[in-house]
């Protein structure tokens, strides 16, 4: 309950099929009569199509499917991603949202998703929640052109579960919960898949003991969900009954213990040993610079290797301890190229690479160790700052290092990126 005994209200609101929505706004096309889908046209017919239309969707094609799995008799637009375009039209629906409630009271969940606390706006528009959601929705058409799903729920979890689950079905795209309804519609719903955060892994695990449905936890054996799953076993626990404890202004206080910058990439094509060494190389010297950018050191790295397709291998993962702690390019693309060389296989062909710094702190608690020269790590933060001033001027392909021009590097594509996509 809020502080002054008002029931909490929220709302979810998503995007629907975004990407591919705004790709068809943009050509005036309805996205629920045109089969469009977003994907790059320049890569082979195995790159994932990363939206598609509602109208293709209700022929059977999923969102995130590949090309190849489209089926030959539908024909389709294939529109190349413009992620530019699509946070342009993200920060136009976050100011839509602005108009109706402060900044406090909504959290952005992802480009096309956010959630708000409506408790205390009600009383001040004289609407009820579901009227407020509506007239939010139609903005978002009128202005945009876009049309949105709403969930709306007495606390996060069931705004949530009432937009992935009941809004689809929703005549208006708004669906409604309270822990009673949800209890009552949902109990038995399958499959448990389509619950926030209850991923392949635990509805294994749970269907081994003989639990389908949020009813069978609900009703489950304490000791065993614990057993299970330890901590987490609370979370589900109070999913199963329609319970969260947290509330939005949880959300705005939350502060990371720990903090850890990454970077990953799909490649093109297969990658022999010495090419995918040097697509390390390049993304543990950007992952630096965005260390000195950030003001931040690490002494704890990590990289993990994906094969080739046609190899049935699982990907490859090891990380280090440091024993300094440092934003150093040098010290630390010589410790990746440590982990690369230990664990990659040269007989065997790349296709996904992720790197990650972890244990992030201040620049100003650095630490070195009795073999490094606090003089070299100076010079070596002096010139990534130097190098980080021109690329912000000129742009980030205004300096560039010699193995960026050897044919099997990407970082000169992936500057002119967004997301990991053409902008």
């Amino acid at each position: 309950m809020a502080e002054d005994g008002q029931t909490n209200q929220y709302i979810c609101i998503d995007l629907k099929s975004f990407y591919a929505s705004v790709e068809c706004v943009e050509r005036g096309l309805d996205p629920f009569k045109v089969n469009l889908i977003v994907a790059d046209p320049t890569r082979t017919e195995k790159t994932i199509c990363l939206a598609a239309s509602p109208a293709i969707k209700a022929l059977g094609v999923p969102n995130r499917c590949r090309v190849f799995q489209i089926p030959k008799d539908i024909q389709y637009i294939m529109a190349p991603p413009r992620m530019r375009l699509y946070i342009h039209y993200s920060a136009r629906v976050y100011a839509i949202y602005l108009k109706y409630f402060a900044p406090e009271d909504i959290h952005v969940y992802s480009v096309d998703e956010a959630f708000m606390d409506v408790t205390h706006y009600l009383s001040l528009y004289k609407k009820t929640v579901r009227d407020l959601a509506v007239s939010i929705l139609k903005d978002i058409k009128d202005t945009l052109g876009l049309t949105a799903t709403c969930g709306i729920g007495t606390n996060l979890y069931l705004a949530k579960i009432a937009l992935d689950i009941t809004a689809k079905h929703a005549d208006d795209f708004i669906g409604e919960l309270t822990e009673e309804t949800y209890k009552e519609q949902l109990w038995d719903h399958q499959p448990l898949t389509d619950f926030w955060m209850v991923g392949r892994g635990t509805v294994s695990r749970l269907a081994r003991v003989g639990i389908f449905t949020m009813r069978d936890i609900a009703m489950a054996d304490e000791a065993l969900l614990f057993r299970l799953f330890g901590v987490n076993a609370e979370i589900l626990m109070d999913h199963a009954w329609g319970i969260e404890p947290v509330t939005m202004a949880d959300i705005k206080k939350y502060r990371a213990k720990s903090r850890s910058i990454s970077s990953g990439q799909v490649l093109a094509r297969d990658y022999n040993y010495k090419d995918c060494r040097l697509i390390v190389k390049e993304m543990c010297d950007l992952l630096c610079l965005e260390l000195v950018k950030q003001h931040k050191i690490t002494d704890h790295i990590a990289l993990s290797l994906g094969f080739s397709f046609n190899l049935d291998r699982r990907p490859l993962s090891v990380s280090e301890k440091l024993t300094v702690t440092t934003s150093s390019n040098r010290i630390l693309t010589e410790a990746m190229m440590g982990l690369f060389d230990r664990i990659a296989d040269p007989s065997l062909y790349y296709r996904r690479v992720n790197l990650s710094f972890d244990n992030l702190k201040d620049e100003e608690m650095e630490q070195m160790d009795l073999f490094t020269d606090p003089q070299v790590m100076a010079k070596d933060r002096k010139l990534q700052q130097a190098a980080l001033d021109i690329k912000e001027r000129y742009g980030k392909n205004a300096l560039l290092k010699g193995m960026n021009l050897e044919d099997a590097g990407t970082t000169i594509e992936r500057n002119s990126q967004v997301g990991g996509h053409r902008g």
